[in-house]
């Protein structure tokens, strides 16, 4: 039989929230044990968000550069190097996963690198990366396994070897033809990106508009902006089967809008959704219930159906943002500390990162009529806002959704330069609860794209 460690907390899978609970624990004192199968710092920093950020960027300069005339700048053509891409992105991710370790050390925690499995609701056993097994117990345990990508159960699209995001971040040359499965933030990003880059690119959509989640005059302006960039969206697709491999050649055969379709292309990208890795891990050994979908069952302080286990982060149901993770940790840290910090009521906002950005905070025009919320609404273009125009970076337009029987800012939404920053103003106001004339009415620095807030809520009709 194993020896065991004891533990004050074990945080198994170091995610933005575990990680950054297991930091904070540590140099308060407790002895703690992070344990993570490899991504150093988690999913965002090697595979999420930092490093398709930074091909987000990199398809950006290419873009820029082959529409430098419009600027009055001569480059001629623009190639680009798949290879000097990627490697921009993985010097990226290695300076961040750096910094993670850097913090790691400095806390004082233990990380334990290698897979973690309940064996009982306070023990959990550690296949070791380097080899061997280890036991470890905990007065407290923090899951925070996180999502993988999810495949669907559609003929021949396992042995098609497709990408993911992560596979496709991996590139070392351009796809001449990359077919996207799935028209969600994901799907978009990537496809814009990939084009961007000089891939011929078309997205299959299941659902009538792109960004299901968001009003039809966002997703339609998103759609425009792909096309203006060559992506061909098909939209209402029904795939009923794949042929071929992915990097090769790859057939798609579906029904769109009812009609049989075959499209074929070299690569195939899926982006429809995320499944949490909450399988293999013990849970059971441990009295933790999962949902239907295995998402781990939890309360509004993220404790689940077993004393002493908590879980953070999306494997708890919590929005599929690193933000809305940081504040699992928030929630997890007030629990421990007797605190009542809850999930309840929260104002998460998102960013889509293609260009223009995409930003929401609040609810949208769609989710106000379900809840039959009465309201006013204004929108502004892009177009009338001067830095906008300064920089050529008129496509796009605001939103404000104001309560109809006060002045209290219910939702935002933008897709313009820089909105993923001017949403933080909105956001601010309506945590404070502020009518929207106090920023209607604030003086903004000029020429800014926040200034656009005061023409926006001039719009504002009246009550």
């Amino acid at each position: 039989m194993l020896a065991r460690d004891q533990f004050d907390l074990i945080v198994l899978g170091g995610g933005k929230a575990g990680k950054t609970l297991a930091m904070d624990q540590a140099k308060a004192g407790k002895r703690v044990a992070m344990i993570e199968r490899g991504m150093i710092g988690g999913s965002c920093i090697n595979v999420a968000c930092i490093p398709t950020k930074a091909l987000v960027k990199s398809a950006k300069v290419a873009a820029t550069a082959r529409h430098a005339a419009a600027y009055g700048i001569e480059t001629g053509s623009a190639l680009t190097d798949m290879k000097a891409v990627g490697d921009r992105v993985r010097a990226v991710v290695d300076g961040m996963i750096e910094i993670n370790w850097k913090g790691f050390n400095a806390s004082g925690m233990e990380v334990i690198v290698g897979e973690g499995r309940f064996v009982d609701p306070t023990t959990v056993e550690i296949s070791l990366a380097d080899g061997g097994m280890r036991r470890i117990s905990g007065e407290h345990i923090f899951v925070n396994t996180g999502t993988r990508a999810a495949v669907p159960p559609v003929p021949g699209l396992r042995e098609a070897e497709p990408l993911t995001h992560v596979e496709a971040l991996q590139l070392a040359q351009t796809p001449e033809h990359l077919i996207v499965v799935g028209g969600g933030y994901i799907g978009v990003e990537m496809a814009q990106a990939f084009a961007r880059l000089g891939s011929r690119v078309t997205i299959l959509q299941r659902e009538s508009q792109l960004a299901p989640r968001e009003d039809e005059d966002i997703a339609s302006a998103v759609a425009d902006v792909l096309r203006a960039d060559g992506v061909e969206i098909v939209l209402e697709t029904q795939i009923e089967r794949i042929e071929g491999r992915s990097g090769d050649a790859v057939t798609v055969h579906a029904a769109v809008r009812g009609e049989p379709t075959v499209l074929s292309g070299t690569h195939l990208l899926v982006a429809t959704g995320r499944i949490p890795n909450t399988d293999g891990i013990g849970l059971n050994n441990a009295g933790v219930e999962v949902d239907q979908r295995g998402i781990i069952k939890v309360d509004e302080h993220l404790r689940t159906s077993a004393m002493h286990i908590w879980a953070l982060g999306e494997v708890a149901g919590t929005p599929m943002f690193t933000h809305a993770s940081l504040d699992d940790y928030r929630v997890c840290k007030s629990a421990l500390s007797g605190g009542n910090r809850t999930t309840r009521d929260r104002l998460i906002p998102y960013a889509m990162f293609i260009d223009p950005e995409l930003g929401r905070v609040g609810i949208s025009e769609k989710e106000a009529a379900q809840q039959n919320i009465a309201i006013r609404v204004a929108k502004l273009p892009m177009a009338a806002v001067p830095r906008a125009r300064t920089n050529t970076e008129t496509t796009g337009f605001m939103k404000v959704i104001v309560d109809a029987g006060s002045d209290r800012i219910l939702g935002f939404c933008m897709l313009g330069t820089n909105a993923g920053e001017v949403i933080a103003a909105i956001q601010v106001a309506m945590l404070a609860g502020a009518p929207y004339t106090m920023l209607r009415d604030a003086i903004w620095a000029h020429p800014t794209i926040t200034e656009g807030l005061n023409m926006l809520l001039a719009l504002v009709p009246a009550e």
